[in-house]
C-alpha cells in the first residue's frame, strides 16, 4: 500500500471502454493524471528506445520506436510480448513513482494512476482504491472496430490478455460506465472525487 496522506486511486478498464476520456474528466476536475500510455509514447522516443532496439533489432527509427514494426515482432507472440514488458513496465513504474512523489509533495490530496493493466500486472498493491471504466460489450466492439488498423483478430489477440470486464467490475471500487453516455460518466467521475475528498477531510479530523 502506498505511504502518506494522498489517495492513490488507480484508473483501469478494457480496451475501448473509455478509459482515456474518463481520465481527461478526472484532470479537468483538477486531479493529477499519471497516464500509463503517454509515459511509453514517451520513453520510446527517449530512454526506452535502445533497449527496444536491442531487444527487437529494426523496430526503431532515428532513435524512435515504431509501434507499428514493434506491434508485428510482438503480438500473438507470448515470449516477445514479455521481453517487451520486461524492459518498458520498470520505467512506467519509476516514472509513475516520481510522479507521485511530487504530487504528495505538493499536498494533493487524491491522485490518479492511469494504468491499462492494472489487474494484469499486478498493479491492485501500488493503488489505495480501484476505479473500473466499462460499458456494454457491443459499444465496446464497435469503439474498438472504429479504430484505423484494428480488426477482428487483433481486438481478439487483445482482449485474450486482458483480465475479463466482468471480473474488474467484481474487484472495483468505483465503477464508471461510458456507455451511458458523457454526462453521467462525468457525474461519476465528480461523485468519485467528493468521496475521496471526504474520505481524505475525514482522516484529516480524526
Amino acid at each position: 500500500m502506498t505511504g502518506g496522506d494522498m489517495i492513490v486511486l488507480g484508473l483501469t478498464g478494457s480496451i475501448g471502454m473509455g478509459k482515456s476520456t474518463t481520465a481527461k474528466m478526472f484532470a479537468e476536475a483538477g486531479v493529477p493524471v499519471h497516464d500509463s500510455d503517454e509515459t511509453v509514447h514517451r520513453l520510446y522516443s527517449g530512454k526506452a528506445a535502445p533497449l527496444v532496439e536491442a531487444a527487437f533489432p529494426g523496430t526503431t527509427q532515428a532513435g524512435v520506436v515504431d509501434r507499428a514494426r514493434l506491434a508485428e515482432k510482438v503480438l500473438g507472440d507470448p515470449a516477445a510480448l514479455k521481453t517487451l514488458e520486461t524492459i518498458i513496465h520498470p520505467l512506467v513504474r519509476a516514472d509513475a513513482d516520481a510522479f507521485l512523489a511530487r504530487h504528495r509533495a505538493a499536498g494533493a490530496p487524491v491522485a490518479v494512476l492511469d494504468i491499462p493493466l492494472l489487474f494484469e500486472t499486478g498493479g491492485r498493491n501500488r493503488v489505495n482504491k480501484v476505479v473500473v471504466v466499462t460499458a456494454p460489450a457491443d459499444i465496446q466492439r464497435a469503439r474498438v472496430l472504429a479504430r484505423p488498423g484494428m480488426s477482428e483478430a487483433k481486438l481478439k489477440a487483445i482482449l485474450a490478455k486482458q483480465v475479463p470486464d466482468a471480473e474488474k467490475r467484481r474487484e472495483a471500487d468505483f465503477i464508471v460506465d461510458t456507455g451511458q453516455g458523457f454526462e453521467a460518466a462525468r457525474a461519476a467521475v465528480d461523485a468519485i472525487i467528493a468521496e475521496l475528498s471526504g474520505e481524505k477531510s475525514g482522516k484529516a479530523g480524526s
